[in-house]
């Protein structure tokens, strides 16, 4: 009974905190609380004995896909590519290339952005792309006098519906399918991924057709990329880096590794390159960029989880939600609900363990409902915290209230087709 309370009161500090206050400042250096909260939670299950820290290193030490380690290496691999590639002026330079291809029309624009958006979500991190693109379209729609809002949301559903693709494109795909071959995973979840984002992209045509029909006050203008060798190495590694963990299940490399090498190798040339040319600074605001709060957030989920399937309550939602035939629709709408009043990641740990005792089906379900969760709320992943955090620091009049009812109608056009695409990848096509 105590590691249900423990772990209660560390799942509804969390959310309290990504609510109530997501950032907190101490002088000059400004920390996200959630991850304290949830630390605080681990460390008293441990601490009183509910959880046995022998287990909990032996669960972290298992030579496993879904060790939380590999997935965390896997993740800060990928994320330091995607980041050194941000920091060297890549994304900008597309960005700033497809706005000078629209022209006056926005409607072109709002193409090209969205399928731009839509690669580099497939490639990158989700996460990355919005929060690199985000202050881009407001400084141009603002400078063009035209509404950035149809192009806030676009990027927000794209990333958060193609991101399905690869494995890589989210933090809780990577946790949820670390056990799934690179290859069969992108296979599966093409579909879903193509059909929800071609979904979300007409619905929000279709709601700012007035608003986008709109010409664009000034042409656009393209951005130099700022530091072309790192941008070629970083690109480079990030090339290298898909096509191995496409065939890491036949030359028997485990995925980590690679994300792991290719992530550190880019570091490590911004750092020396950094030094030599008088450039060190884009090193230090990579490295500084970097998620790294995600590390003890996600340990300290793992733990409380560890406790919670030690007293059967991760066996007792299992058998609650495997159906029979239904089991796929329970277990997407159940994940769906559960990233935004758990977020998406804390859902996915937990769901993680739940998985155990479910089919493969399931598993894609929930992987599903941890990418579309999050267009829901702004709680339902960390990227729709930050995004709204930037949206209001740059004075976007963008509420919760704004953002539910958008974020249902996304939903309840992206979640059919999600589910349709997931039907036909595992029971017709493949």
């Amino acid at each position: 009974m105590l590691t249900i309370i423990i772990s209660v009161a560390a799942i509804l500090g969390v959310i309290a905190c990504v609510l109530l206050k997501p950032e907190l400042r101490i002088g000059k250096v400004s920390i996200a609380p959630y991850w304290l909260v949830a630390l605080l939670g681990a460390i008293t299950l441990v601490a009183c004995q509910e959880v046995q820290l022998d287990d909990l290193v032996a669960a972290l030490t298992r030579n496993t896909a879904v060790n939380p380690l590999k997935i965390l290496a896997l993740f800060f691999g990928m994320t330091a590519i995607s980041v050194f590639l941000d920091e060297a002026g890549f994304f900008a330079y597309l960005a700033s290339l497809a706005l000078a291809k629209a022209g006056g029309s926005q409607k072109r624009l709002f193409n090209i952005f969205y399928f731009t958006v839509a690669v580099l979500t497939v490639f990158t991190s989700n996460d990355i792309v919005i929060l690199t693109f985000t202050p881009f379209i407001i400084y141009f729609c603002r400078s063009g006098g035209i509404d950035c809002k149809p192009y806030l949301i676009a990027e927000f559903a794209a990333a958060n519906t193609f991101s399905m693709l690869l494995i890589i494109g989210n933090p809780t795909n990577i946790y949820l399918a670390a056990g799934v071959d690179f290859m069969r995973y992108a296979l599966i979840m093409a579909l879903p991924a193509l059909l929800s984002g071609i979904a979300c992209y007409l619905l929000i045509r279709s709601l700012f057709r007035k608003s986008l029909s709109v010409p664009i006050g000034e042409g656009g203008f393209v951005n130099n990329v700022k530091d072309k060798p790192l941008a070629i190495v970083a690109l480079s590694f990030l090339a290298i880096c898909t096509v191995m963990l496409a065939v890491s299940g036949y030359i028997g490399l485990e995925m980590w590794y690679i994300a792991l090498g290719g992530g550190v190798a880019v570091a490590l040339f911004a750092i020396i390159y950094g030094a030599i040319t008088g450039r060190i600074v884009f090193a230090q605001r990579g490295l500084m960029r970097i998620p790294w709060q995600l590390a003890p957030f996600l340990l300290s989920m793992f733990t409380i989880v560890l406790a919670l399937s030690g007293e059967g309550v991760t066996q007792l939602i299992a058998s609650v939600l495997n159906c029979g035939d239904l089991s796929v629709l329970t277990y997407l709408l159940a994940s769906t609900l559960g990233a935004n009043l758990l977020n998406n990641i804390p859902m996915s740990v937990l769901f993680g363990s739940v998985l155990e005792f479910a089919s493969e089906a399931a598993l894609f379900a929930t992987v599903i409902g941890s990418n579309i969760g999050a267009l829901l709320t702004s709680v339902g992943a960390l990227a729709g915290i930050m995004w709204t955090k930037l949206l209001k620091t740059e004075n976007i009049n963008y509420g919760i209230k704004e953002f539910v009812k958008n974020g249902a109608l996304l939903v309840l056009v992206a979640l059919p087709a999600a589910a349709l695409g997931l039907y036909f990848s595992l029971y017709v096509i493949l």
